[in-house]
């Protein structure tokens, strides 16, 4: 369970929700340590007098903001609890609006709102409407000395919260790019075959789909280095597209989407057999992954988690796994180890 991070009420009219804040999202970034080359010895980041050399500790700092002038006025850490709304426990909603005109760049960090268990019909009440009316609440609050816009609406059954960007830090692409095209840059038979393209390779939107490969190659060269080995070199950036062979890059597009979609429906057809939900393959896929891992189900682990099992149990060939051939070879291997 993901620790709180903000504790306080949401109130919108004269209702008042006790709720806790829980950060939506997790970083897999693989973190290092600084070393000094040809040693083990750690490398630390120091807060240094740069007149004296010497280091200074932490209850000795205070901020200084510096003038035109070169000099600093000086702010001690409490008189800023004292003039921010830092110790504002409340998720004010002044209205609701419409969630879809909320334009994407405003959206910041995604938390998850939790009711006090006694308050559970409150926020229940509050998540529903929002669910039917598709609008979303617009507050602000404040946290760890700082305010923030927020929109609270439901999305899988819960309360979720985005925090905003305010509208004076959103900048205006027309006034930060300069090389934009101006009118239809194409033909009309151009951009009919670049439609045409983008019908082609429509999909479903399935985050699943898509994994972190930057990540993944760091894992291989952890382990290949581990293990004394070496990894192949990534492949080089895709050159420009030729604007005069633009034309027949489009139409070569077209058919290898083409093809590809023939190829994947001739492969789901050899071994579909009869159509199911997708609810019904996942819960399918969940039962065989218990089955197979003695009744223990690996689905709530993160690929992370799922990597460091798979470490434990010496799974061969983990570094090049994705999340769903860890999952289920960690499954195998429990079951082989129970």
């Amino acid at each position: 369970m993901a620790r709180a991070v903000w504790s306080g009420s949401l109130t919108f009219g004269l209702v008042s929700v006790p709720v806790q804040l829980a950060t939506a999202t997790s970083s897999h970034t693989v973190h290092f340590r600084q070393l000094e080359r040809g040693t083990a010895d750690r490398v630390r980041n120091r807060r240094v007098n740069e007149r004296t050399g010497k280091e200074v500790p932490y209850d000795k700092i205070v901020k200084g903001y510096e003038t035109d002038e070169g000099e600093y006025v000086i702010v001690e850490p409490e008189e800023l609890d004292e003039i921010t709304p830092g110790r504002s426990k409340t998720i004010e909603i002044s209205g609701f609006v419409e969630l879809d005109a909320i334009d994407p760049v405003f959206f910041d960090t995604t938390y998850f709102l939790q009711p006090r268990k006694e308050h559970a019909k409150t926020y229940g009440l509050l998540r529903d409407a929002l669910a039917e009316t598709n609008r979303a609440g617009v507050a602000t609050m404040s946290m760890r000395q700082k305010d923030y816009l927020v929109a609270v609406h439901e999305q899988g059954g819960v309360l979720v919260m985005h925090t905003l960007h305010w509208a004076d830090e959103v900048r205006d692409p027309h006034e930060t790019l300069d090389n934009l095209p101006s009118g239809s840059p194409g033909t009309s038979k151009e951009l009919k075959m670049a439609t045409q393209l983008v019908e082609t390779m429509a999909a479903e939107w399935n985050p699943e789909d898509f994994h972190d490969r930057t990540h993944e190659r760091v894992r291989e060269l952890i382990e290949a280095k581990r293990a004394g080995e070496s990894v192949p070199k990534g492949s080089e950036p895709p050159e420009s597209t030729n604007v005069v062979d633009l034309m027949s890059a489009l139409e070569a597009s077209v058919d290898k989407a083409r093809s590809g979609r023939k190829q994947k429906k001739g492969s789901s057809t050899k071994t579909g057999g009869a159509k199911k939900t997708k609810a019904e393959g996942k819960e399918k896929g969940k039962q065989q992954r218990k089955a197979k891992s003695g009744g223990e189900d690996w689905a709530g682990l993160t690929k992370d988690e799922l990597y460091q099992r798979a470490s434990e149990l010496n799974v061969t060939g983990r570094s090049r796994m994705n999340r769903d051939e860890l999952q289920e070879s960690v499954a195998n291997a429990a079951q082989q180890a129970a």
